[in-house]
């Protein structure tokens, strides 16, 4: 049976959550920790030329930097590398190895790189480093390709090829297929690792599952201390340790690890936590890139179901390559759910023109008894036709309620189906099995293709208006956005990106009420940025 080692890549992988800047002191103790814990290969940072060379952080832009950091301690028995991200870090920046601290280097790429980075992987090892190849994302590889892969291997022999589950995708079939592909056909030399995320909450169970195999090459399994890593975060090692003290008669010093949890990392969980969360795993259980599950929470307009859906949605190489406009074109798709809604344009037509109309927004202001008493004095006196917008407020029962928005729709559900509301819906929503939409309006005639945020609700209710012959309203409880705590009646009702775009948001509603007033009077009740 070949050996088995035990790789910690915590002061690299780790580094995503607060961008190498672990401080020197806990660089040093770090590293001493891991060396006494017995673990057989630690991964000091990042080699990454296009950063300075910073003495706190493990992201170095040569080898010479390792030795300015590390160079002074002792390794004792421990295999000392570092990653590069392929491209990242030329070759002039690398010392040979006999003039470095480090034993070895680990370069991760995509597979349509391989060619390439397989070269590079090449002149590494000329330099007379232990050259390992990491497989990025390793679940798109398909089995030609992987062949492949195997065939650069054999041809320029890195010490290790190492399976890595960038999005946290595997379960025990596929690496098993994988890592029996591989050892079946790389060269005996070559060692074969695996380099877990947690998303599925599947990396320590499958270092296990790896491990079971009793195969003649060396593996390589990567952990890092309270599994501390991007996204979901990776295997920790101290359980793979006490697994591989329990069932393969290592002897790691596993206090050693809890004494650098204590000690060095659990300080930075806090402020930037890692770990298993329902955000990694819809990203893995669509097999897709998390960007796109971000970008998708961020609008704030979608259930989880719907964000599920159009996760569903995408396709082939698109999954794992992030392309921002790729998932936009999904989104509005999935939202237009075009529809005929003549007949309702027409009904609300003969309801609403030549009324007095007043809308509801649920601006902040909304909870002031000031401003309570000025819209209620306003309805006594005036009798208006009232129109709330994704909300219904606490002191006055609207006409009708306006809900273009998913995510709004699921949290007032409840209250709609206890109030029997009169509700005006856009066709990107879905009636629940308690409620029913009165009308209905084709979404995609009322969202802005040409704006950032294409579905501003306030836009689209005006725009509603104006193409069923509404000539004038007034709004209240439109505030427009601030840098204030929460521009909401609720503050769960904010949006994340709001404070970023304060400036953007006020400007585009002004411009567009600018652009309507020879089609539609607006006069504000309360007041509001929009005006200014």
């Amino acid at each position: 049976m070949g050996e088995i080692k035990l790789l910690d890549c915590t002061l690299r992988d780790g580094g995503y959550i607060n961008d190498w800047n672990f401080g020197h002191d806990n660089l040093v103790s770090v590293f001493e920790r891991l060396v006494d814990a017995g673990v057989d290969i630690i991964e000091v940072g990042f080699l990454d030329d296009r950063r300075e060379f910073d003495i706190n952080r493990s992201i170095m832009p040569n080898t010479d930097s390792v030795g300015k950091i590390f160079g002074e301690l002792d390794r004792k028995q421990a295999m000392v590398v570092g990653m590069i991200d392929y491209g990242t870090c030329a070759l002039s920046n690398i010392s040979p190895a006999k003039d470095s601290f480090l034993d070895g280097i680990r370069v991760i790429f995509k597979k349509h790189l391989r060619e390439q980075a397989m070269e590079y992987c090449g002149e590494l090892k000329k330099l007379g480093y232990k050259v390992f190849a990491q497989l990025v994302s390793v679940t798109s590889y398909d089995d030609d390709e992987m062949l492949d892969l195997v065939r650069l291997a054999n041809h320029y022999k890195p010490y290790a090829v190492s399976m890595v589950d960038t999005y946290g995708l595997m379960h025990q079939n596929n690496l098993l297929h994988y890592f029996k592909l591989l050892d079946d056909n790389l060269d005996p030399e070559i060692g074969l690792g695996y380099h877990a995320h947690n998303n599925f909450q599947m990396g320590y169970a499958n270092c296990i599952a790896m491990l079971s195999n009793k195969i003649e090459r060396t593996m390589v399994v990567d952990g890092t201390i309270y599994g501390m890593g991007k996204s979901a975060g990776n295997a920790p090692i101290e359980l793979i340790a006490m697994h591989m003290n329990h069932a393969l008669g290592k002897d790691y010093r596993i206090s050693q690890m809890l004494e650098a949890i204590d000690s060095n990392i659990i300080q930075f969980y806090t402020p930037a936590a890692w770990g298993y969360n329902m955000f990694y795993y819809l990203a893995a259980s669509n097999d897709c890139h998390p960007n796109y599950v971000s970008y998708l929470m961020e609008k704030r307009t979608l259930s989880v179901k719907s964000i599920n859906e159009i996760l569903g949605k995408l396709e082939g190489e698109k999954k794992l390559l992030y392309d921002k406009n790729y998932i936009e074109a999904l989104y509005v798709d999935y939202e237009k759910n075009e529809i005929n809604d003549e007949e309702d344009r027409l009904a609300l037509g003969e309801l609403l023109r030549g009324k007095n109309i007043l809308v509801l927004g649920p601006g902040a202001t909304m909870e002031s008894d000031t401003v309570k008493k000025k819209i209620l004095r306003y309805v006594e006196e005036e009798h208006p036709t009232v129109i709330s917008i994704n909300y219904i407020p606490k002191s006055l029962r609207p006409d009708y309620v306006f809900l273009s928005n998913s995510k709004r729709y699921l949290q007032l559900a409840s209250k709609l189906s206890r109030t029997s509301q009169t509700i005006i819906a856009t066709s990107n929503l879905t009636e629940t099995t308690t409620g029913a939409f009165a009308y209905r309006l084709n979404y995609g005639s009322l969202i802005d293709l040409n704006t950032e945020i294409i579905d501003n609700s306030l836009v689209m209710l005006l725009k509603a208006l104006i193409s069923i012959g509404v000539d004038k309203v007034q709004l209240a409880g439109f505030d427009g956005y601030s840098l204030r705590a929460s521009n909401y009646v609720q503050a769960n009702m904010e949006y994340d990106f709001i404070k970023k775009k304060v400036g953007y948001l006020n400007a585009y509603v002004t411009e567009f009420l600018e652009s309507v007033k020879d089609q539609l009077t607006v006069e504000f009740l309360t007041k509001s940025h929009y005006e200014e």
